[in-house]
């Protein structure tokens, strides 16, 4: 069984026709949710994309695998080119661990678990990459900051804006093209070979400054770059299970589709749609960390179904072994569980486990069965009582807040199933809520109790470990003087 991951950046939840965006302009991801099964109820593991991630690659929450800070309380952290660390080598990634059933693997797009050598995805188990250790932030003038690498496996072919084009002002480039027919390239490939492969095709097109190619270039309803780009990544998302049909070999591999983290409703009109979820990026509330999940498997995976399962970005990786015939480590604790028992068996009841919204250092919320507890709220800092970037649009009293308020002495509680904006507080005083938190708080206690944080990897900057000379630019002319070293404890204001 071959194995894809598809993931989006910065893509809501409602942001797909299949979870009711009005524009319908995803017919092959909503063709991909008739042909196997749509999950109402999937989540990332931070709502921010580099922890995200690290989760996705380890099955462990950022708290454990170390891609968090504690230089403040709460803060989401990520990595800048700035940042010193990266993911930590005692960390065994998915791509590692598939070599033991032979798998060859490769990621195309936005890497983003560290950028210096040792911490690229060739150092840290794929045999391939084409893509950037980073976002596609800039144009930069490469003096004070250098443009970000683009990379074919362990050497850099160019760097964005100067070779591999964006036109920020209109928002055309290319580049998702390129990764279309590099992951389509992949998989001839290893069909040709009779390899088992993993791909994790990963493009930013959809994160600020979004891009689209000349071909759906002003052609979205939302007349936004992140509609053209939404667009055609869903184009790109279906040439791919196209392929794996016309080479025959889609009953073979299991494919899903999801996102890094929620919109970011801090673009306001010119980012993407939470649906009827409760702010977005940044924020550990429903739209900060449910995501649209589709799996695929035509002949394994009975078409047209929907599940209530709670899902999470972290279950690809237990989930993916499983399917390869490989175990997990043994030596850790592994957060992601084993979904292939809702995928293949429609009647098989759900699997009862919690979903954890961690913001850097804190354990934010719960959510248990159909009831999600808030232990701390916060949207982010200001002075506004009505203004919530992270939350435009929509305010709640004592529910976005802007200080950070801990509620761990009487927890703040929502049933998300008939409420998923997280709209109407149920009462203390209520039996609801006694005999909800009656269930939630031994295992809120149990989880703390045996939590032990892995060392945060993301505590130091300094200006000497950005892009100035990645793997590869001597052969290119690329190199940039680095400048002297000053490791600083980063700030993270969000």
């Amino acid at each position: 069984v071959s194995t894809q991951s598809t993931g989006m950046d910065d893509m809501g939840w409602g942001d797909i026709g299949i979870n009711g965006n009005w524009a319908k302009e995803t017919p092959y991801l909503d063709k991909m949710a008739a042909e196997g099964m749509l999950f109402m109820d999937f989540y990332t593991a931070n709502p921010l994309c580099s922890p995200s991630r690290a989760s996705l690659m380890t099955g462990r929450l950022p708290i454990r695998n170390g891609f968090y800070s504690t230089n403040a309380h709460a803060r989401n952290a990520y990595t800048p080119q700035t940042i010193v660390g990266g993911i930590h080598q005692y960390e065994r990634l998915l791509p590692e661990l598939l070599k033991e059933a032979d798998y060859k693997s490769k990621i195309i797009g936005k890497w983003h678990l560290g950028h210096r050598r040792q911490f690229l995805p060739c150092n840290r188990g794929f045999d391939e990459f084409f893509g950037s250790g980073n976002c596609h932030f800039g144009p930069y003038n490469d003096v004070k900051t250098p443009n970000m690498p683009v990379y074919k496996d362990d050497k850099m072919v160019g760097r964005y804006w100067t070779n591999f084009t964006i036109n920020k002002s209109t928002g055309q480039s290319n580049i998702s093209q390129i990764f279309l027919q590099e992951g389509i390239s992949f998989i001839e490939k290893q069909h040709a070979a009779n390899n088992p492969f993993f791909l994790y095709w990963t493009p930013d097109a959809t994160h600020g400054p979004s891009y689209a190619s000349d071909m759906f270039h002003g052609k979205s309803i939302r007349g936004t770059p992140y509609g053209d780009a939404v667009m055609e990544m869903d184009y790109c998302a279906g040439k791919i299970l196209e392929k794996l049909k016309e080479l025959g070999i889609d009953q073979n591999t299991f494919v899903f589709f999801t996102s890094d983290n929620g919109a970011a409703t801090y673009r306001g009109s010119a980012g993407g749609d939470n649906g009827p979820f409760l702010c977005g990026k940044e924020t550990t509330y429903e739209g900060g960390m449910r995501e649209p999940g589709i799996a695929w498997w035509p002949g394994t995976i009975p078409a047209g179904t929907i599940t209530h399962q709670l899902g999470n970005i972290m279950d690809l990786f237990t989930t993916s072994l499983t399917l390869a015939g490989v175990k997990p480590p043994q030596d850790r604790v592994i957060d992601g569980i084993d979904l292939s028992p809702v995928l293949l068996d429609q009647t098989a009841p759900l699997i009862d486990r919690p979903i954890w919204y961690y913001r850097g250092n804190e354990m934010m919320a719960v959510r248990v069965g159909a009831y999600k507890a808030h232990y701390w709220m916060w949207t982010q800092f200001g002075n506004d009582p009505l203004s919530f970037t992270f939350c435009r649009g929509q305010y709640i009293q004592n529910v976005t807040v802007h200080d950070q308020v801990d509620h761990t002495n009487q927890p703040i509680l929502f049933n998300v199933n008939r409420d998923p904006g997280e709209k109407y507080i149920i009462s203390p005083k209520s039996k609801e809520y006694k005999a909800a938190m009656a269930i939630i708080s031994p295992v809120v206690q149990a989880h703390k109790d045996a939590l032990e944080p892995g060392e945060p990897s993301l505590n130091y900057c300094d200006n000497a470990v950005m892009n100035w000379a990645p793997p590869g630019c001597e052969e290119l002319g690329y190199c940039l003087p680095e400048p002297p070293s000053n490791p600083k404890l980063c700030q993270w204001p969000h």
